[in-house]
């Protein structure tokens, strides 16, 4: 199997030689997830930042030992950086997407720097408000976001997306192991809310808590519905045999990022 091309700054410095001097890198994770906050990601670069880190890649592409030896380096790296979350209340709030904005304006006011412009994966420009109301309206000030452009697949090719990637699943996976302690029936220490076999099943036999969003289509609770064996934890290492995170285990997964 070919190996993917590291990101780059390409799409960064062609940004910035149009006049956006702070450029900045913004990805979620959590969007598909069943419990548990959504959380987005933000490196700012100016044109002094150089390549980045070795070893930047999009989150889904690293095990976590990786993705987490990476936070401290990106971190340097950056001019500035920040992580937002919304939770599950929110979500069933406002819905996903105003969700996701609201974590993005978190992540924005968390880097204390405001970028001339912001690069998001994708085709949806979803950090851009038409109108701030309800939860959003709360914003100190409600804020108007930075001009946002939009690259299909940008956690991929850009070093500044992929490195915001890194930050918010690293954040995010350690949220959710925490809250597997004060839930300990989901799994979520291995799924992270998800919708792993695992976690569904628990769900269906115990219900959901407080913590799943309620809006969304949940398993039907039954009682006494079987639950299956509880998933060990994936590999922690990138050794030979060890699945790669984002990958399908028949129990329980590290999770998709969208």
């Amino acid at each position: 199997m070919t190996r993917a091309a590291a990101p780059s700054l390409r799409v960064e410095r062609s940004l910035q030689k149009l006049g956006y001097g702070v450029v900045g890198g913004m990805d979620e994770v959590g969007r598909g997830a069943l419990a548990g906050p959504v959380t987005v990601g933000v490196v700012c670069l100016n044109e002094k930042a150089r390549t980045a880190p070795r070893g930047v890649r999009d989150s889904k592409l690293l095990p976590p030992t990786r993705r987490e030896s990476l936070v401290a380096p990106i971190r340097r790296w950056a001019l500035a950086w920040g992580v937002g979350h919304a939770s599950a209340a929110e979500i069933d709030e406002v819905g996903v997407i105003a969700a996701l904005r609201l974590a993005g304006r978190r992540a924005l006011e968390s880097a204390q720097v405001r970028p001339d412009v912001v690069l998001l994966d994708g085709r949806h420009d979803w950090l851009t408000d038409p109108a701030a109301d309800g939860l959003l309206g709360l914003l100190p000030a409600a804020p108007v976001a930075p001009p946002v452009r939009t690259r299909v697949k940008a956690d991929l090719v850009c070093s500044s997306v992929a490195a915001a990637s890194v930050l918010a699943k690293v954040e995010r996976d350690a949220i959710m192991v925490a809250l597997a302690g004060e839930h300990p029936a989901y799994g979520w220490e291995v799924n992270k809310g998800y919708a792993a076999p695992y976690h569904l099943a628990a769900l269906a036999a115990d219900g959901p808590c407080s913590l799943h969003r309620r809006s969304w289509h949940l398993p039907e609770y039954t009682p006494a519905h079987p639950v299956p064996a509880r998933p060990a934890a994936l590999p922690r290492v990138d050794a030979p045999g060890a699945r790669r995170a984002g990958t399908l285990d028949v129990m329980g997964h590290d999770g998709p990022d969208t």
